[in-house]
């Protein structure tokens, strides 16, 4: 070495061609390799700023404590949401990550999203009949009551279904008098809630030509899709705007659907429904019969003591003696006219002297009363003269004394001295 520093020369890189994407090229291997990783995804988070615009679309965002995901579903997708989306509301969704190159932004395309901890259909349940509770379709006092003896009924459900042939058989058994009318629905499945309300609508419309006592709606047990129809709004305002009684027969007895709430009565089981409407003739003529033979011997028994009543009459002292009976009624009227007449007379008396003691005292009250003892009433034109003031010559004035009245002519007046000396005219 030689105390130089050593400088060590380092090759500059050799150039190569440069490659230069383009945004759109960026964009769309992002979009490949982000829309193959996830397709086909479940993603939770809580559903916020839910926006529903007349396309029928549903926008919303999800997110969770470190980040949020836009999110849409369609309106195919959308419209098939048995629930209510609202803000705040905790989700799973399932769909595949797009990204959208115009604006460089990658979005959810949801198919299907339920809320996380209870089923979508579960929910969709508690939230209509919580609405149609607070609308007052729960409201017993609006409940009609069943037909005591139904004359025909309607049957809405299936033809195919096993519960309609059990209730079928046993209003056979119970009432064969009772006519049956089956009006044939889906009762699961797409259109079902549809045809239920309209088969209600129609039975109430017909009522003045084909009139009906009472519907039964319903069908057998399964799971909450299989009795989903019954839990449709549509279903439940046909029932509540039902002029007819309206029986609910669904599912079994643990299974409670909204028609359930909404109808006259809720049968826990079709078979149920039928007992319900249709009582048994035989019990019903052995209970008539029961109540006529009471009724005989309650008419007989009034008969009876009527018949002794009649025959006691004659054993009375009014029908032996009669006249007895008169002439005891008679001076009874005569001992009470004496009185009436004793003191009616009595008070007439009371009366007359009250009436001189009040005619006495108004007397002694009169200014005639004076006239007795030399007083007179001098008056002028009617009016009562206290004093010659005002009097001139000439003026005729009358007198009034105990006994007749005089009418003199002033020739002249007179003055009076009082106790101070002064002059006055009297």
């Amino acid at each position: 070495m030689n105390g130089f520093d050593t400088i060590t020369l380092v090759k500059e890189p050799r150039h190569t061609a440069k490659r230069v994407y383009t945004v759109s090229e960026v964009t769309q291997k992002v979009k490949d390799s982000v829309e193959r990783e996830f397709c086909g995804v479940w993603i939770g988070g809580e559903a916020s700023n839910i926006r529903r615009p007349d396309s029928g679309h549903v926008y919303m965002t999800l997110k969770d404590e470190g980040a949020q995901l836009q999110a849409v579903m369609f309106r195919a997708a959308a419209s098939k949401i048995p629930f209510s989306l609202k803000d705040g509301m905790q989700v799973i969704a399932f769909g595949s990550i797009s990204v959208y190159p115009p604006r460089g932004q990658y979005q959810l395309i949801i198919e299907v999203v339920e809320p996380r901890g209870i089923g979508p259909l579960q929910l969709a349940f508690l939230q209509l009949k919580d609405r149609l509770e607070k609308e007052g379709l729960f409201d017993p006092a609006r409940k009609k009551p069943l037909p005591f003896l139904p004359q025909r009924v309607a049957i809405v459900s299936s033809l195919s279904g096993a519960a309609l042939m059990d209730m079928l058989k046993i209003m056979h058994t119970r009432s064969p008098q009772i006519e049956t009318v089956i009006y044939p629905v889906k009762v699961q499945g797409d259109g079902a809630g549809e045809e239920i309300a309209l088969a209600v609508t129609d039975i109430n419309n017909n009522v003045s030509n084909y009139p009906v006592d009472v519907i039964i709606i319903g069908r057998g047990g399964g799971s909450i899709e299989d009795l989903w129809a019954f839990n449709e709004e549509v279903v439940a305002r046909s029932i509540y705007s039902s002029q007819i009684p309206v029986v609910s027969a669904v599912g079994h007895e643990i299974d409670f659907t909204i028609s359930d709430f909404v109808a006259d009565m809720r049968a826990p089981t079709p078979s149920a429904a039928a007992q319900m409407v249709a009582p048994v003739r035989d019990e019903l003529l052995e209970r008539v019969n029961t109540l006529a033979s009471r009724m005989r011997r309650a008419v007989c028994g009034k008969l009876e003591d009527a018949r002794d009543r009649l025959l006691e009459f004659p054993r009375r002292y009014g029908f032996r003696q009669p006249l007895d009976m008169v002439l005891r009624y008679r001076a009874r009227v005569e001992e009470l006219l004496y009185g009436f007449s004793k003191g009616m007379g009595h008070l007439l008396a009371l009366n007359r002297e009250r009436l001189i003691g009040m005619g006495s005292k108004i007397e002694g009250l009169s200014p005639l009363k004076v006239l007795t003892r030399g007083y007179s009433i001098t008056t002028k034109n009617g009016k009562a003269l206290t004093t010659t003031k005002g009097l001139r010559r000439g003026d005729r004035i009358e007198t009034r004394f105990h006994r007749g009245t005089a009418v003199s002519v002033i020739e002249e007046t007179a003055r009076w001295t009082n106790c101070k000396g002064r002059e006055h005219e009297v």
